[in-house]
């Protein structure tokens, strides 16, 4: 990778002793990185051009209540469209860029949760997953995204959620609401944490556990296409 690349990963987590969404994220990117933990207000500085690209994780937050920090993230969020720094949002971050850029009448709660290894329909070549028609990746979520129009490229989908993968067109910014950055390993661990804690659907995290993981191992393509847009 180019010795110019550093990314800034914003951690949307909540408790970390449940989910930690820099530990995934790091072992894919072959580059240079920062995290910085958004519900501590503590942000990237964008001015400085240190970081050339964003990563905003996903959150055990919902989308539907918004404190004063997730706020300050959407003007960051704002600021790296104007510099055309390339943004990529997974789950509660991919959700989170809907919310900017269509509005918050374009997230709403889940017709039906996901949680565990699904299979995800590619519909149509998008840079950033390629040629891909069809991979398993784990999910966890209980918000989706809902009724974007012209101006998104929606280009991914499974069977409860439609809107499983998105470009804001003509810039690099791209939502996946998946977490492809979770290996099984991780995976597991997480759906293990949230079983023991006693989480509100429990059992839907102890269902996924009892099913056979499936993981097409789309992060590699995803964080190398990801990187190189800083190119184009």
């Amino acid at each position: 990778m180019s010795k110019h690349i550093r990314v800034a990963i914003i951690d949307n987590s909540i408790d970390s002793s449940i989910y930690t969404p820099v530990t995934h994220w790091k072992h894919s990117l072959d580059a240079e990185w920062d995290s910085f933990r958004a519900k501590l207000n503590n942000f990237p500085d964008l001015r400085s051009g240190r970081y050339s690209h964003i990563i905003l994780t996903g959150s055990e937050a919902s989308i539907l209540v918004r404190d004063r920090w997730v706020e300050e993230e959407i003007e960051v969020i704002h600021d790296a469209v104007e510099r055309d720094i390339p943004v990529l949002g997974s789950c509660w971050g991919h959700q989170l860029l809907a919310v900017v850029f269509a509005g918050p009448g374009h997230v709403r709660t889940s017709t039906k949760p996901e949680i565990g290894w699904y299979p995800l329909t590619i519909e149509k070549e998008n840079y950033l997953l390629g040629d891909v028609t069809q991979a398993f990746v784990f999910n966890s979520h209980f918000d989706e995204i809902t009724g974007l129009d012209f101006r998104f490229d929606v280009f991914a989908s499974t069977e409860d959620c439609a809107i499983h993968a998105f470009q804001l067109k003509g810039k690099p910014i791209w939502g996946i609401q998946s977490h492809p950055e979770m290996s099984i390993v991780h995976a597991r661990r997480y759906l293990t944490n949230n079983v023991a804690r006693g989480h509100a659907h429990a059992d839907l995290y102890a269902q996924a556990l009892d099913s056979k993981p499936k993981d097409s191992g789309l992060i590699l393509r995803i964080v190398q296409n990801f990187l190189d847009s800083h190119h184009r």
